[in-house]
């Protein structure tokens, strides 16, 4: 089946989020021509926009002196940013100032190989919480009459919500479940944050096994974890890192065979309603405890190509296995090494000779911060990452590292948070399913909560958000005279399946006020194209005017 007939259409991707340099401050994804080295000839022209945005609203604090009077069309700098730094030959990382010290020392011990993090860029100031808040009438002036637009189908749920105050603005089917496609990522992505931190990183570790010799590969559901330094993300986690602490560990004894333990997530490896080729045919995977680089079977090419193909890349149908072959070679096992499946030993007492007891630690190595696997989910719109990381919520809310236990994990924590929680029903993390149902409403309420000061924690949402007409899934939109009032002043998570369109984020209006949107229709009967144009001039008219 032909991928435009599947039920899963791809987004769009602008550049790989992941990989590129960015601006400081808590918009993250600003690309800055002539900053990577594929832009310096020739350097890329910049999206029609006054300037390049630096930043969103992360959380409360000083701001900087008042700068003049300004009918803007860029979003707004933060009060306390999350820091996206650019660092020649190294991995991005992003870092909020008021939890940068949740990072610990950023010299770690060699055995996490964590990715050195470099010291946060000065804030700058937040929006004008003092400028104009637009009223329900004036929203609904500015953007109901174009609702209609035939190619967005039946049924277009709207909600528009002031973020300083939480006011609700306008709502067209506000609290009905819509099918929200990758919009669904901002939702895991808030949940994490609130149930394991920003800080928090997900180790992966090899053991001392049964029978001597035996080494175990213990997943701890890293899905970035790389072979080498040729992986797919970043600043990832490495097997050949941790197989050189393992040899050390081991002294002069050569190690037999690896076993992988990938228990931790008990399964189904494909979640409801999923294409029956998600799993191995490039925009997903079979989630399992232990992968490398996604799953992808050819890290570097997928790298090297994610513009061209849309970020799609041949999976391994066993990534745990496959990870395991990969840790055996590392270790000097050859390919014909036996692997098998199996459990991790208790942990040891203590030694027995001079080999290492079972369930002794040989090594160990964790993920970047969870701030920035939200960033890269985000910002690339990864499927595997987001439903790694409804497992992460599951397992710190005591429940199966599932689908179902993700599910449940985060409608918890949306309960938590105060947020209506009878709004918003989950078949998977990601957006795959179409089983998903959310309100605009929640959306909105979620994406106001983030940004309003009170929990600093959530805001490393905003730090892969594309931004319009420059960067991630909206780089190439908002750049024709109907749309062009959004460009530079919205940024949002998009989502795109078969008949689905969704779009929620955040958007500054001419006066300078920011407000929480979220536009969803799940029966579009238009083209992909018209269709994200249609969505594009509804925010874009909420940035051209102050809707008073």
């Amino acid at each position: 089946m032909g991928r435009e007939d599947s039920h899963y259409r791809p987004e769009e991707v602008a550049g790989r989020g992941s990989q590129r340099p960015a601006s400081g401050g808590a918009t993250g994804r600003v690309r800055v021509p002539g900053a990577h080295p594929s832009d310096r000839s020739p350097a890329p022209a910049p999206p029609p926009v006054a300037a390049p945005m630096s930043a969103l609203p992360v959380g409360a604090g000083p701001a900087a002196p008042p700068a003049p009077p300004r009918r803007r069309r860029l979003l707004p700098v933060a009060l306390l940013a999350v820091v996206l730094l650019a660092l020649a030959g190294a991995a991005v990382v992003i870092r909020p100032g008021p939890v940068a010290g949740w990072f610990g020392d950023p010299a770690a011990a060699p055995s996490t190989a964590r990715t050195p993090e470099p010291d946060p860029v000065p804030v700058l100031a937040g929006p004008d919480a003092t400028a104009p808040q637009p009223t329900p009438d004036g929203v609904r002036a500015a953007i109901e009459p174009l609702l209609g637009q035939a190619v967005l189908g039946s049924r277009v749920n709207v909600s528009v919500t002031d973020v300083t105050t939480g006011q609700s603005l306008y709502a067209r089917g506000g609290d009905d479940g819509t099918v929200p496609a990758s919009v669904t990522k901002l939702v895991t992505g808030v949940t994490v944050l609130a149930a394991r931190g920003p800080g928090h990183r997900i180790p992966t570790r090899a053991v001392a096994g049964a029978t001597p010799g035996e080494v175990v590969l213990v997943g701890g559901g890293d899905p970035t974890l790389a072979v080498n330094g040729d992986g797919f993300y970043p600043g990832a986690a490495r097997l050949d890192t941790l197989a050189k602490q393992v040899k050390q560990a081991l002294g002069g004894t050569a190690p037999t065979r690896v076993t992988v333990d990938s228990t931790l997530f008990p399964g189904p490896v494909q979640g409801p309603g999923w294409d029956d080729d998600i799993p191995t045919g490039g925009y997903g995977a079979s989630i399992t405890a232990l992968m490398t680089d996604g799953a992808r079977r050819d890290p570097a090419t997928a790298r090297r190509t994610f513009d061209d193909t849309n970020g799609a890349a041949v999976r391994f149908a066993q990534p745990d296995l496959a990870a395991g072959r990969a840790f055996a070679r590392l270790l000097g096992l050859g390919d014909d090494a036996r692997v098998g499946k199996g459990k991790a030993p208790a942990e040891a007492g203590g030694s027995t000779g001079a080999a290492p007891a079972p369930g002794t630690e040989l090594g160990k190595v964790e993920s970047l911060p969870m701030i920035r696997l939200v960033d890269i989910m985000i910002s690339d719109s990864d499927n595997v990452i987001a439903e790694a990381l409804a497992r992460q919520v599951a397992l710190a809310r005591n429940q199966p590292a599932s689908f179902a236990g993700g599910a449940a994990a985060m409608d918890a924590v949306v309960a938590e948070l105060g947020l209506p929680a009878d709004e918003i029903r989950l078949a998977d993390a990601s957006g795959l399913s179409r089983q998903n149902l959310i309100s605009p409403s929640l959306l909105t309420d979620l994406i106001a909560l983030a940004g309003n000061g009170r929990h600093p924690e959530l805001a490393a949402i905003f730090g892969g958000l594309p931004v319009a007409a420059w960067s991630g899934t909206l780089g190439g939109r908002y750049r024709v005279a109907a749309t062009r009032a959004g460009a530079g002043a919205v940024r949002a998570k998009t989502g795109t399946l078969t008949g689905v369109h969704s779009i929620a984020g955040l958007v500054t209006t001419a006066e300078g006020r920011l407000l929480s949107f979220a536009v969803l229709t799940d029966r579009a009967v238009g083209d992909t194209d018209p269709t994200r144009q249609a969505l594009d001039r509804i925010t874009g008219a909420l940035a051209s005017c102050g809707c008073r």
